[in-house]
């Protein structure tokens, strides 16, 4: 699997994917937003992840480019 984080702007990110896509979990865990892949299920399943808007509450969700993360205040482009 191949991705890098291109740039930072405050609290948002642009991720760019190189594979065709990356599982929700993997994603927040890569980026370093948890500590853990399991602490990564535990927010999801907890809602507090949005997918373009909407809460996401599958852990192996394959994200795409163009797909848009929230968690809290911080915003993931995937691109």
């Amino acid at each position: 699997m191949k991705f890098a984080i291109i740039s930072f702007f405050g609290d948002d990110m642009e991720f760019k994917l190189e594979d065709e896509y990356i599982e929700l979990f993997k994603l927040i865990k890569v980026l370093d937003l948890v500590d853990s892949g399991a602490e990564a299920k535990q927010i999801i399943a907890g809602g507090y992840v949005k997918r373009n808007g909407e809460v996401e509450l599958r852990k192996r969700a394959k994200i795409l480019k163009n797909d848009i993360i929230e968690i809290e205040n911080v915003k993931i482009e995937v691109v």
